[in-house]
């Protein structure tokens, strides 16, 4: 049974049409004891990272998120801001992070863009990964993905970048360690690619 944690922040509707359209078993979760039983997590996330922090936080989840992902190695996956949560801290506010993976937030320099491109990064972009199957599985070399930020995810172990997107230079557009994943972009937008994204995600 997939959970989405529900913290107050995210399109889980949008998720659960997908998975129902997968027929795959989905719940959606608003408090720890709808987590309980979940074989796999996905962490959504919209706004400011000190929002979505403190929200997560007084959900009542947050102890049981952290024993289910540390200790019993459940497979979470973090999207948007659910992957910035999961880093270690972010630019865009003062609360510390999850931790699940080591490293840090990062405003984009829109200063040294040389492109004729802005801030926030939206729309579609090419996702390269850097690792074959998994979550990747069953699609296209690069897929198109949709994008609506303006900070990234840095890893602090470049062996933990799942998959790379060029934004005026290259970032980390996906995460991996161990059991823990995040995708910079939002799946449940993706049309196709999302869809097969989150149907590997399951199978994981």
């Amino acid at each position: 049974m997939i959970a989405l944690v529900d913290y107050g922040l995210g399109n889980i509707h949008a998720f659960m049409n997908i998975y129902r359209s997968l027929n795959i078993p989905a719940v959606v979760a608003d408090s720890a004891e709808k987590l309980e039983s979940a074989d796999h997590l996905i962490l959504p996330g919209v706004g400011a990272f000190d929002w979505a922090m403190a929200k997560l936080n007084s959900s009542g989840m947050r102890s049981l998120l952290d024993e289910m992902v540390l200790v019993r190695k459940v497979p979470i996956l973090g999207v948007c801001v659910g992957m910035q949560m999961m880093a270690q801290r972010s630019d865009e506010g003062v609360m510390p992070g999850l931790g699940w993976i080591k490293g840090e937030v990062k405003r984009f320099d829109e200063a040294s863009f040389t492109q004729q491109t802005h801030l926030p990064h939206m729309g579609w972009n090419n996702v390269n990964p850097q690792r074959t199957g998994g979550l990747f599985a069953d699609m296209l070399s690069s897929p198109m993905f949709y994008f609506l930020h303006s900070y990234y995810f840095s890893p602090a172990d470049p062996a933990e970048s799942l998959a790379l997107t060029d934004y005026n230079g290259m970032f980390s557009s996906a995460v991996a360690s161990g059991n823990v994943f995040g995708m910079q972009f939002h799946p449940e937008k993706s049309h196709r690619a999302g869809t097969q994204l989150l149907k590997n995600f399951a199978a994981l």
